[in-house]
Formats: structure tokens, C-alpha cells, sequence
């Protein structure tokens, strides 16, 4: 159940959240960013280089181009959405429902470290572009 004016319960199959999870854990970024952004959109410029560790929100230093990439994939897997203002598109991003799911989930259990398998799995279908059915 998502946390707005309108509630809507989304329903998502068991592969579509096991592969938003796995890309969650295998991304760059920490839980902090997401926890943020489940109230607010947050802006790229404080996701990348050093901005991003020392908002807590990356362990390492992301060139804009990584920081981009990864942020892209998130939003492929249905994670994220880019905010939109009345010029269009712009550098924010916030959760979307099956985000806010997941984030929700890591509330009340550990942030899992992923595996190599899950690094692996994750670079594979991200390779493949594979779509979850």
C-alpha cells in the first residue's frame, strides 16, 4: 500500500520484485539515498562524486556518467522514476510504488549484501536486458 492522497495497492509478481530487489543491492547506492527519497526527489549532482559519500548516500565516489547509468538501471527495473517539472525531465529522481515497497522492506530487515551471484544475475539480465514477466 502506497502512502498518498489516493491509496492504490499495487501487485507485483514474485520475479519482477525478486529482480528490483537483486538491482537494489547490487547498485552503488546506499539505503540512506532511498530512505530520502521516500520523501523527497534528490538531485543527481548529490548522488555523484564526492557529494554522494558525504551525504551518506554512496561508499565510493561516482563519476556522473556511473552515477547515471546506475540511477538508469534502477528506473528500467522499476525502482525509480525521473521527477518532472513543467520544462520537462529533470536531474531529480524519486521512489515509485514498487520502490517505496522495497525500501519499506529493508525497514523492518537488514540491508542485504548482495552475492556474487546476485552480481552476477544482476549484470547478466542487465546485459540482456531482460524483462521480467
Amino acid at each position: 500500500m502506497v502512502n498518498s492522497p489516493n491509496p492504490k495497492s499495487f501487485v507485483y509478481t514474485r520475479k519482477t520484485l525478486s529482480r528490483a530487489e537483486r538491482a537494489l543491492i547490487c547498485s552503488p547506492f546506499r539505503l540512506k539515498l532511498f530512505r530520502d527519497m521516500q520523501s523527497q526527489s534528490i538531485p543527481q549532482g548529490a548522488i555523484a562524486t564526492v557529494n554522494g559519500v558525504q551525504q551518506g548516500y554512496t561508499q565510493v565516489s561516482l563519476s556522473g556518467l556511473r552515477c547515471d547509468n546506475a540511477l538508469g538501471w534502477l528506473i528500467e527495473v522499476g525502482v525509480l522514476r525521473r521527477e518532472v517539472d513543467g520544462q520537462g525531465i529533470t536531474d531529480r529522481f524519486r521512489l515509485t510504488p514498487l520502490g517505496r515497497q522495497l525500501v519499506e522492506k529493508f525497514a523492518h530487515q537488514p540491508w542485504t549484501r548482495a552475492s556474487w551471484g546476485d552480481r552476477l544475475q544482476d549484470a547478466i539480465t542487465r546485459w540482456l536486458r531482460l524483462p521480467s514477466i
